[in-house]
């Protein structure tokens, strides 16, 4: 189990002491997005009137639309490697396929090769028969 950090960080213009199990520049990085919402609020016009708790519960609300934006935009990129994940596996399978057809002309050329050699030699050698009793047939005459 990691050890429990603690680090002092600033928020809002005053300083906390932050603690867990994260690294302290984690719960720098914590302390300066509430300080970016902070900023971001506080250029609002009529934020300042508004009272602290309706103030800190638009905050939270903020908040939260944040997280939940980036879930579904992390639930959209798993969807979209899985989605690449599928098509990659059928690339593959479908190499595999092409590679075992590919294997299979390839004997089929080479089966096809020999027996084209065979027919030669035997062309060649009906050829010549044909040759040698044309010869004994004139020869005879």
């Amino acid at each position: 189990m990691a050890s429990k950090t603690s680090a002092e960080v600033i928020i809002g213009g005053k300083v906390y002491t932050l603690a867990g199990y994260e690294s302290e520049e984690y719960l720098q990085r914590v302390a300066s997005y509430l300080n970016g919402k902070i900023n971001e609020f506080s250029k609002i016009d009529g934020w300042i009137k508004l009272n602290t708790d309706y103030r800190n519960i638009l905050m939270q609300i903020n908040i939260a639309d944040d997280y939940f934006r980036s879930q579904k935009e992390l639930q959209g990129l798993r969807d979209e490697i899985a989605s690449r994940e599928k098509d990659l596996y059928d690339l593959k399978h479908e190499l595999i396929a092409t590679q075992m057809k590919l294997e299979a002309a390839e004997r089929n050329l080479k089966s096809v090769r020999t027996e084209n050699d065979e027919n030669t030699k035997k062309i060649i050698r009906l050829e010549t028969e044909l040759r040698t009793r044309e010869e004994d047939k004139r020869n005879q005459n």
